[in-house]
């Protein structure tokens, strides 16, 4: 063998759970960094090492049982072998599961790349009572193969050795023998070779079994390089139709036969039981955990706990971020226009809606943080297979996938999740199809932020029943989002990817700290990195359709008249004290009371006496002349302190009021009212329209901004329940319009900052666009049936809610025994049926 001194890049490859991203830690160490393959949202981990002839770049492909094209981590790690051709791969292998292991390297050897097994967890098998003979496996395969314990970096030298000394090698000759595919292949392999550019861009045996395997990417990359395809894929249809005549198979099966026969050769011969009657660990734990009574137990009991420490402990945390947050947020201020008196200028107010909205995502980071090394105690560990193992046939009756259970448990299945660390969690379905299912669903469940609607429309109209309108409200959004699954997936997503269930069961293994907190903080940053790059874009579209075009000049000018009498009432106040000069312009009272707010918040952000003797100093040396105002010590200046705490709370409710109206006469609140010929049939007015609509910001909006609408008593100190309840009393709004709305909201669109993880978990904005449009007719079309058949047969709220639950529940049951067409059509191509 020979080596080279030059830089040289490695693949890493192998199936999950054979401590693939163990051994990358092992050989780049702190070196390494995440970014995306071109196109997809698959990560892509990179990193590096230098031995003594240079440099080795180390790209971590993702985990995969082949390299077919059934799913996109399939596609990926493929393309990149192909169009990238790394000097040498890597075979990460589970030594105590050798045999899996080796139908994905007999793929590698066919595809002509000088590989080098790295046969990992040698202790795990070893304790499993198997001894490996590497040296006679390596004869066999005829690739170096290194006994390697990832987490304990046993082997690193020799691997990065053998590394080494493999790169610019010839690759091994191809093990395997296909028998009666023999001759079929080799007279596609002569055909292929009339095509010169084609034998540059692939090995032409390795593209010959993709096309007897009907495989579709093998497909094209004939059709793009061969000038005469059409006349080889006449001659391989005839060839796959005599094999399957001859002998009653497909060529797909024969192939999967002869490697599996030959990893059976190759076991035998290279391993040694020495333990055969000996159970192993991980049986022994199975046995328990998956023991069919006691499984849905600990599956519950696994979810509760991530549930409560991601989000409700994780949640606690942002009480020490938030601070340090606002404090950033307070800073930059700093260094924009000052407030102006009744309204502040877009170089003031646009940054400070960027802020906000950045600030408001970045305060998830603990729970992500939280989250995501709990998702890799499950994955490093292994219990993550049993939990898509226990659930997976329940969610397959509606085109979900078993590992849909954690982003819906996170989601809200237990009031009070979030939407947004439950669409990231999708990240690890393999089924391309399931996950976008469960994209578009997950915002379904009860996120912390509806609580407050659901709990104030309940207090109103159903004060005697609300446990019961709960246990409704937390049942009906998961039977819905069912419903929604099925039919998303017989319909719209029906041409995704999919990919068959592998049911594996990998050994268990415990989870190394360092690897958790490594992919804990990389899984992060890659969130933080994609949140900075298109929360920009959204929160600006967001601030314009709230804030333009603005409130009308005759209101404005009613509001410019209120302050005015209240700055003459200030000046009135004054008049005849030593400050009065000073304070005769309005830029200068203006000033005043910019400075006032400021220091009253550094104040209350003073954490002891010496801070706030410090606040004091500084604004005594940074306005010497106002400070008395501040800090008023004698009657003359408290006296003028009191007039100016009225004036400051009197343009603080003027400010308020236009805030209302800017919502009211904003794009968003003419939508609201040009809703109403539309959403009358959910019972909705203009009020309810303009909440529902700035709830997509943030859903606490819906509150706040009822809260601002329902103004009626808010004078009188009077709670928004009692309020809404007077006008409703007036207006005849009954517990059928709270349940419409409850529905409505609860199929309503993801909030902005889940709406944005939609778009980064799928990489499109077209899906991000679909998650706003259809829950919104789908919701509204539920409402708006609901209340006009509860109203035609003049139905209570209870009457019409239990009557909803039976007919959605009824729903869900039948479309779960609809067969999925994706299974059935594969079913038939299989069968010969399609071909027929």
């Amino acid at each position: 063998m020979s080596s080279t001194a030059n830089p040289i890049m490695i693949g890493l490859a192998g199936q999950q759970n054979a401590g693939k991203s163990t051994m990358f830690n092992m050989l780049t160490g702190a070196n390494q960094h995440i970014a995306n393959y071109p196109g997809v949202t698959v990560d892509k981990k990179v990193g590096s090492y230098r031995d003594k002839e240079g440099r080795v770049e180390v790209v971590d492909l993702p985990g995969t049982y082949s390299l077919t094209s059934f799913s996109l981590e399939e596609r990926v790690a493929r393309d990149f072998l192909l169009q990238e051709k790394p000097e040498v791969i890597v075979n990460v292998i589970d030594a105590s599961s050798l045999r899996r292991g080796l139908y994905f390297t007999f793929q590698l050897l066919e595809m002509s790349f000088p590989v080098v097994m790295a046969l990992n967890m040698v202790d795990v098998a070893e304790a499993n009572g198997h001894k490996i003979d590497a040296f006679r496996l390596s004869e066999k395969l005829g690739i170096p193969v290194v006994p390697t314990v990832g987490r304990k970096s046993k082997g690193r030298a020799e691997l990065k050795q053998a590394i080494r000394q493999t790169a610019g090698t010839r690759p091994a000759p191809l093990p395997i023998q296909y028998g009666p595919l023999e001759k079929p292949l080799s007279a596609i392999l002569d055909l292929l070779k009339e095509s010169e550019s084609l034998g540059q861009k692939v090995p032409l045996r390795w593209l010959a079994i993709k096309l007897m395997e009907e495989d579709n990417e093998g497909i094209r990359l004939l059709k793009e390089y061969h000038k005469d395809a059409g006349r080889v894929l006449d001659t391989v249809r005839d060839l796959i139709a005599a094999f399957r005549k001859d002998t009653n198979l497909s060529p797909g099966d024969h192939v999967v036969a002869c490697r599996d026969q030959l990893a059976v050769a190759i076991v035998d011969e290279c391993v040694e039981i020495t333990g055969k009657d000996r159970i192993r660990f991980s049986e022994k734990i199975d046995r328990v955990l998956l023991h069919r009574g006691l499984a849905p137990l600990f599956l519950v009991f696994t979810v509760y706990m991530i549930y409560e420490l991601s989000i409700v402990q994780g949640y606690k945390l942002t009480a020490i971020t938030w601070p340090v947050l606002a404090w950033v947020r307070g800073t930059l201020a700093g260094f924009l226009p000052d407030p102006g008196m009744l309204n502040d200028t877009i170089l003031r107010s646009l940054p400070l809606w960027m802020i906000d909205s950045v600030n408001t995502l970045l305060n998830y980071v603990p729970i992500f943080l939280i989250l995501f090394a709990l998702i890799a105690i499950l994955e490093d560990s292994g219990y993550m297979a049993r939990i898509a193992f226990i659930l997976d046939r329940i969610f397959q009756s509606f085109g979900l996938h078993g590992q849909s259970t954690l982003p819906f448990i996170l989601g809200g299945v237990f009031t009070g999740g979030c939407a947004v660390p439950g669409i990231m969690a999708t990240k690890g379905i393999p089924d391309e199809r399931s996950r976008m299912a469960t994209i578009l669903t997950v915002p379904y469940m009860n996120c912390l932020a509806k609580i407050p609607l659901y709990a104030l429309l309940v207090n109103i109209y159903f004060a005697a029943h609300q446990s019961w309108v709960m246990l409704f409200i937390s049942t009906i959004t998961i039977i819905m989002a069912m419903i929604v699954a099925k039919l998303l997936t017989m319909t719209i997503l029906r041409g995704q990817e999919t990919a068959p269930f592998v049911m594996e069961m990998p050994n268990y293994h415990m989870p190394t700290l360092m690897g958790v907190l490594r992919r804990a903080f990389d899984r992060t940053w890659v969130y933080i990195k994609k949140v900075g790059t298109i929360v920009v874009a959204v929160a600006v579209c967001v601030y314009v359709l709230l804030q333009f075009p603005g409130v009308p000049e005759e209101r404005m000018a009613d509001y410019e008249v209120r302050m005015g009498i209240a700055l003459a009432d200030f000046r009135e106040n004054i008049q005849g004290t030593d400050f009065a000069p000073m304070l005769q312009e309005d830029q200068a009272i203006l000033d005043l009371l910019n400075i006032a707010t400021t220091y009253r918040e550094a104040k209350m952000a003073a954490s002891s006496q010496e801070a706030s003797q410090t606040v004091d100093e500084r604004y005594e040396a940074l306005h010497p002349e106002l400070f008395p105002l501040l800090r008023a010590r004698t009657g003359e200046t408290r006296a003028i302190s009191r007039s100016l705490r009225t004036l400051t709370a009197e343009r603080g409710d003027i400010r308020a009021a236009i805030r209302e109206d800017t919502i009211v006469y904003s794009y968003f609140g003419k939508v609201g009212r040009a809703l109403e010929p539309v959403t009358q049939f959910a019972g909705f007015d203009w009020k309810i329209n303009v909440a529902l609509i700035s709830s997509f910001a943030a859903r606490e909006s819906s509150v706040a901004t009822l809260g601002v609408l329902f103004q009626q008593g808010a004078d009188e100190n009077i709670a928004l329940e009692e309020r809404m309840s007077r006008e409703s009393d007036a207006f005849g709004t009954t517990p059928l319009h709270a349940l419409a709305l409850m529905i409505f909201f609860a199929l309503y669109p993801p909030c902005l900052a889940a709406t944005i993880m939609i778009k980064v978990q799928t990489g499109s904005y077209k899906w991000m666009v679909f998650s706003i449009i259809f829950p919104t007719l789908f919701g509204l079309a539920i409402a708006s049936g609901v209340f006009t058949i509860g109203s035609a047969l003049n139905l209570s709220g209870l009457q019409a809610m239990a009557g909803f639950y039976v007919v959605a529940l009824g729903t869900a049951l039948l479309l779960s025994f609809v067969r999925d067409p994706a299974w059935k059509a594969e079913q038939m191509a299989s069968s010969g049926i399609k071909g027929a």
